[in-house]
């Protein structure tokens, strides 16, 4: 009796450029990625009042950024549906077109308002380019080749984040802070012209209908969510009448959403997928992955640029060994995952950023700079183990054919993550800064105290305006910064130590040698 060799189900064609492919898929997610890992080095620099800047609040700089994840986040759900029906080729160019003219306009903002609606453009472009990027991934490799093929696509994640705050240092030491934004448009004609050369087309045939009505209950109950935790922080008061409606509403319509998605026979989000606890906890996993490393990046900038006084160029290449470590061990990742199981490796990638948090939480003014280095590259280390692994896990739960929507799920709990990372520690760090300041601005005119309290920049560009009699208040504003970055710091600690235990207890352990695919089969079963 001879066995056969499946049938591949991939053309040849497409087959033999598969990996010339992926290099193009690469460089569309590293334009999305780019764009807010160049951001975060020029927070500080868009905080500084004009011309220099935009003298956006700490609050406004927040929402410069959630806007677009949040919009980003939002529009996930749909743009894998869109992509599934229509074909990921045709959004894919779509989108990174519409993100190409978000960014030329961002880069012309004269105000923080029109930076936080143009970042919003920026974000209905990248929400398109995000989850086709990875379903074209599942449709031109093999299922054996996928997880290479996904750690690669990871890797380029840190490829990102690496390029993204050198990039835009440089271009702060000799342009304007709009060049950050407006490096994303020859990337885009570059990438638009590889798309149409190289990129197969593909679609689901039982494409799902589209949910417009949970849409809107999504975005618009995660804007209201997250502007009560922002406007908390920003008030230094969570119990006032305005956050706490807010918030309260912020739950309830996102309550609303969970069961009309339930109840709905075309859901944008499919909520039986989360009766697996194995795709639950990954899900989980990469939240807490972004939620840290969102809000590290947002308080470490003010502690190079502000507290440690370096420019925007030497704090990008500060933040260079966090990269490193992704994109030296992202593609290694499952190397861990055969051996030791995706409990054991991704339980480890947590308690090692843990552990890099609550380092984070003894750093002082003059500690040696090596040692940020250092806890850089280890908490790279530590999201590597973690973002391949559960990729893969969330990628094979469902059905090729479905490759889209879990695309846009692994994608819109990033997302999600990173703007709960932002206004959570962002707030936590606004608060804990203006308690620990208050008592020190008394001698301030009453008009100025207020503003000054915001943030450390906003002190700092106050003692800039009164000359040699307001730098009595440097001391005292980097004392209460660092104090807020401790607190700010053990409180992303306690989240990856939930996220530890959650892995720890749901993800699965490493199978016996011969019954991989088997439960592999029965995920799948489980899931669909």
């Amino acid at each position: 009796m001879t066995s056969t060799v499946p049938a591949p189900r991939i053309p040849e064609a497409v087959h033999r450029r598969r990996w010339a492919i992926l290099g193009v898929l690469m460089l569309s997610l590293l334009i999305v990625v780019l764009d807010n890992s160049i951001l975060n080095v020029a927070i500080k620099t868009i905080a500084t009042p004009a011309p220099t800047g935009l003298g956006a609040s700490q609050s406004e700089i927040e929402w410069a950024i959630n806007a677009y994840t949040l919009v980003f986040a939002g529009l996930l759900f749909t743009s894998g549906l869109v992509g599934d029906r229509v074909g990921r080729k045709k959004v894919l160019l779509g989108g990174i077109a519409v993100f190409g003219i978000g960014s030329a306009l961002a880069a012309e903002s004269g105000s923080p308002g029109q930076l936080i609606a143009f970042r919003a453009l920026m974000a209905l472009g990248a929400a398109f380019v995000m989850p086709a990027t990875l379903a074209v991934l599942m449709n031109v490799f093999e299922r054996d080749e996928q997880p290479k093929a996904i750690g690669i696509w990871a890797g380029g994640v840190g490829l990102a984040i690496a390029i993204g705050p050198i990039t835009g240092g440089a271009l702060l030491d000799h342009f304007w802070w709009g060049s950050v934004f407006f490096v994303n448009v020859p990337i885009v004609i570059i990438a638009l012209v590889l798309m149409l050369w190289l990129v197969p087309d593909s679609r689901d045939p039982r494409p799902g209908r589209l949910d417009p009505v949970g849409v809107v209950l999504s975005v618009v109950g995660l804007v209201l969510l997250v502007y009560g935790i922002i406007k908390g922080g920003e008030l230094a008061d969570f119990t006032d009448a305005k956050v706490l409606a807010s918030i309260v509403a912020g739950l309830a319509v996102l309550v609303a959403f969970v069961v009309f998605e339930k109840r709905s026979d075309h859901p944008s989000l499919d909520v039986t997928y989360f009766k697996n606890k194995v795709f639950s906890a990954a899900m989980g996993a990469i939240a807490l992955v972004f939620f840290a490393l969102m809000g590290v990046t947002f308080f470490g900038v003010f502690y190079t640029q502000s507290v440690r006084g370096y420019t925007p160029l030497q704090s990008g290449l500060l933040m260079l060994p966090l990269a490193v470590a992704q994109m030296i061990f992202a593609p290694r990742a499952r190397l861990l995952v055969e051996r030791f199981g995706n409990k054991a490796t991704t339980t480890a990638g947590l308690l090692l950023v843990a552990t890099t948090l609550a380092a984070f939480a003894t750093f002082e003014a003059d500690t040696p700079i090596w040692l940020l280095e250092v806890v850089f590259f280890l908490m790279g280390t530590g999201m590597a183990h973690i973002m391949t692994p559960t990729s893969v896990v969330i990628m094979q739960a469902l059905p090729r054919e479905k490759a889209g929507s879990a695309s846009a799920l692994s994608n819109t709990f990033r997302q999600v993550g990173g703007a709960f990372g932002i206004a959570v520690l962002g707030s936590v760090l606004a608060t804990a800064y203006r308690n620990g300041i208050e008592g020190k601005l008394g001698l301030l005119p009453p008009g100025l105290r207020e503003r000054a309290g915001g943030s450390i920049e906003a002190t700092l560009g106050v003692v800039e305006k009164l000359g040699p009699k307001g730098q009595a208040l440097v001391t005292p504003a980097n004392n209460a910064f660092l104090h807020a970055m401790h607190v700010t710091a053990l409180c992303g600690m306690g989240v990856a130590l939930v996220g530890a235990v959650v892995t720890a207890l749901f993800l699965p352990g490493k199978p016996p040698a011969g019954q991989h695919d088997s439960e592999e089969a029965q995920l799948v079963v489980a899931a669909d």
